[in-house]
């Protein structure tokens, strides 16, 4: 009997033994150490299974074992999912790179966690930059058009974290 096991590899044997291989191979993921770091402080170190961060292309997760990488960060939101736990810690980010080698390292300009954010703060930048792009396009000042689109991304993912975060409100 042929079983295929995540990585690829095949393993040749009774069903019964590889059907319990596998189900013990996806329950027991391999954990990598992450650091999250920020020009004030080490925000998070621990070993983690998965860790999902917003690149410039999109969301990608990461694993132990993943080939090395190195990835311009968004801002976004950072997912966390620590050894043995179901459940994702889940912090805001505003842009940086991560780094993923035997380790994984994650250089962010800000990081939150959902009861460090002041919503209210929030509210009043994601109004303030909201107005400044209704008056404004980008031919007026690139500068504070940017600076302002920026702000106004910052705000909306440090609301949406501080409610939990967009995954779990997929859910």
């Amino acid at each position: 009997m042929f079983c295929l096991v995540r990585a690829l590899r095949i393993i040749i044997i009774d069903e019964r033994i590889c059907f319990c291989e596998i189900r013990q191979k996806i329950k027991m993921a391999e954990k990598i150490k992450l650091q999250i770091v920020t020009p004030e402080r080490l925000f998070y170190e621990d070993f983690i299974e998965l860790v999902i961060v917003r690149t410039l292309s999109g969301d990608e997760g990461f694993m132990g074992r993943h080939s090395w990488a190195t990835k311009l960060l968004d801002v976004g939101e950072i997912w966390i999912q620590e050894v043995g736990k179901k459940d994702f810690k889940v912090a805001a980010a505003a842009g940086g790179f991560i780094d993923v080698k035997n380790e994984i390292t994650i250089f962010v300009d800000s990081a939150e966690w959902p009861e460090e954010i002041d919503v209210a703060r929030s509210q009043v930048h994601k109004e303030a930059a909201e107005q400044y792009l209704k008056t404004h396009t980008a031919a007026d000042d690139d500068e504070a058009f940017l600076h302002n689109r920026i702000s106004l991304q910052k705000a909306i993912t440090r609301m949406g974290v501080a409610k939990g975060g967009s995954r779990q409100r997929r859910h």
